[in-house]
């Protein structure tokens, strides 16, 4: 089921527990927890009405998957490097992808396949950071785990500067925080770290056992309806004068009213309702299957069609709880682990997907992008950072790998970049995490070059410091 993955505002000072206790919390019969993940939206006008806007769907494949393997395949390499598997043509002709993706294949007149990602972070977390952040590891490559002093991920600048009409948030993130493990804290650079917690996206957190999510507190019950809520919204704006007897710090105060405006938009605008993968015909739910980044994948196309500029899906299969090859890492059993499980539940969810937004008329304006933290080494077995890899396994890989864009704008059919003869490098149209940032925060109308203040340092940084990709129409 769904639930709001439960985490408290940062600042749990003492003015604040005293200011959450006299604000009345229970009278819109919502938590401080559930009030805690919302922030204001923006407005996408003056007249509040729906408008089709620009949207990005971003969803991380978590592990890093083999380029060499799936979608920068080079057949004529030695065994050693090409591997197992072989190429199919697919509806694009000139253009070839892993066997044991026919579904994709279909689709290939709706994908780029930009092959000429690369950075030169090859721990996980710390690249997990830099793809979702856009700007390279501030400390040691020595964790994976998030810290105060994380740049702000790009779900994070979402929140806080892409245009949305009231009672929307401007993004949210399903179905987990990624995290290894036997880990204290969720990997780096996925909330907004330096710029602050609180402008961090909606969280809905997944069950992977029955597949379904839930948003506690968004539901409407027949005994509490909107008018009703709407009552105790006006009696909370009434005790507001009992502020003045308390110590209260004047940020907190305001962040908690934005908050509480922004939980009574989102009942107002029946979230419940279209957060509710429920509502989906059996049929269309059978085709992304059951898994829970299926369902997630759905859940995001469901939030498209409600405005919200972006959704971050976090890849999620039963090796999550593997502390060695997790989610696409694949140090050992390369092949199998690809053949098996990630090829076919990839194959499912993610044709379903570009076919439904584009069915819908979705696909024009929403973007979609499909990325790991890195790629695999080249040469089957060879070290690059974990003493885990086999022979029959592929090490992590930052120098050149692959991101499946569509939509937005992004011309289908085509490659975008290259790679040398063994996938190891870049030798073509090089982008960096920085630039593909960029490039979707400027596809959701929000000016990269802008600045926040880092709350840390009070030094003003940019939203991103790469180049958007300009040649991809």
């Amino acid at each position: 089921m769904f639930s709001l993955f439960r985490s408290a505002m940062a600042g749990r000072d003492r003015s604040r527990r005293e200011f959450l206790r006299i604000g009345g919390l229970g009278m819109l019969g919502l938590s401080a927890e559930t009030l805690a993940r919302l922030r204001q939206a923006q407005a996408a006008g003056a007249s509040g009405e729906r408008m089709r806007q620009n949207s990005c769907v971003f969803l991380f494949l978590f592990g890093g998957p083999s380029q060499i393997d799936l979608w920068d395949m080079k057949p004529d390499a030695p065994l050693e490097v090409r591997g197992e598997f072989r190429p199919i043509s697919t509806a694009v002709p000139g253009i070839q992808i892993c066997e044991h993706l026919p579904r994709l294949a279909r689709e290939m007149d709706k994908l780029c396949l930009l092959r000429s990602m690369q950075h030169t972070m090859n721990v996980h977390g710390p690249a997990c950071s830099e793809v979702f952040t856009g700007r390279e590891y501030f400390g040691a490559p020595t964790t994976d785990q998030a810290t105060d002093l994380d740049w702000p991920s790009l779900s994070a600048l979402a929140m806080r500067y892409a245009a949305c009409r009231p009672g929307i948030p401007a993004s949210m993130v399903l179905p987990w925080y990624l995290q290894f493990p036997g880990q204290a804290k969720r990997i780096a650079g996925q909330t907004g770290g330096r710029m602050g917690e609180r402008h961090n996206g909606l969280l809905i957190q997944g069950d992977s056992q029955r597949g379904e999510f839930r948003l506690e507190g968004f539901e409407l019950h027949e005994t509490i309806p909107i008018e009703r809520l709407g009552t105790r919204r006006e009696l909370l704006h009434s005790l507001h004068a009992a502020r003045h007897g308390a110590v209260v710090d004047t940020a907190v105060a305001q962040t908690f009213d934005r908050h509480r405006e922004q939980a009574y938009s989102m009942l107002r605008e029946r979230a419940g309702e279209w957060l509710d993968v429920r509502r989906e015909p059996e049929s269309l739910r059978a085709q992304y299957g059951s898994s829970l980044v299926g369902q997630s994948l759905l859940m995001a196309r469901r939030l498209v069609e409600a405005g919200v500029p972006l959704v971050t899906v976090n890849w999620e299969d039963e090796t999550k709880i593997d502390g060695v090859n997790t989610c696409w890492d694949t140090h050992q059993d390369n092949f199998p682990k690809l053949k098996n499980l990630l090829c076919p539940l990839f194959d499912q969810v993610f044709p379903t997907f570009l076919r439904d937004l584009s069915e819908r008329g979705l696909l024009e304006t929403t973007l979609v992008v499909a990325i790991g933290e890195f790629g695999r080494t080249p040469h089957m077995g060879q070290f690059s950072q974990s003493a885990n890899t086999r022979k029959t396994g592929r090490d992590h890989w930052p120098r050149a790998f692959t991101a499946l864009l569509a939509g937005g704008g992004v011309r289908g059919g085509q490659v975008y970049g290259a790679t040398d003869k063994h996938a190891g490098s870049v030798v073509e149209q090089p982008v960096s995490p920085a630039d593909l940032t960029a490039t979707i925060l400027q596809h959701l109308g929000v000016d990269p070059t802008q600045h926040y203040l880092d709350e840390f340092q009070g030094q003003p940084h940019a939203l991103s410091i790469g180049k958007p990709v300009a040649d991809l129409g």
